[in-house]
């Protein structure tokens, strides 16, 4: 548990550190705002769709290392895949959250399934949910 735990904590560094997608983006067609009043998580996500694939996304704003980490980690994930794809990988993680996702699709999410502990510390889940209940609002409202 020692190695999970320390791969954990190295994954989480990193995108809170080094976030990748932590930017703006002129050029995005979708915004949204993701906060969390309990604890001051504070995001705006913000996409880049053509022929609904999502081509480019970033995110801005401030909060935990988990609030940041896991947006990033989203990001990571999402750019390149269509919408309704996206949307899948989304429902997968929050599923993921509350301990309702098989093992097979808990590989699916990649390095964001390393958050599948947060689970298990309830305090934490909904900065670990901010970024990708933010991404599905955003692109459900588009499909509306």
């Amino acid at each position: 548990m020692a190695d999970n735990r320390s791969f954990y904590n190295e994954i989480l560094i990193d995108h809170n550190m080094h976030p990748a997608h932590k930017h703006e983006l002129p050029d995005a067609d979708m915004e949204m705002r993701g906060y969390n009043p309990t604890c001051g998580d504070d995001i705006t996500m913000k996409l880049k769709v053509q022929d609904g694939v999502v081509v480019d996304g970033a995110f801005q704003g401030s909060g935990c290392a988990i609030s940041q980490a896991s947006a990033d980690m989203m990001l990571d994930l999402v750019i390149g895949k269509s919408e309704q794809e996206a949307l899948r990988l989304a429902d997968i993680f929050l599923r993921m959250i509350k301990s309702d996702a098989s093992e097979e699709e808990i590989d699916e999410l990649e390095e964001a399934g390393v958050l599948q502990d947060v689970s298990h510390m309830p305090a934490r889940v909904k900065c670990a949910v901010l970024g990708w209940h933010t991404l599905e609002q955003m692109l459900e409202k588009k499909e509306k």
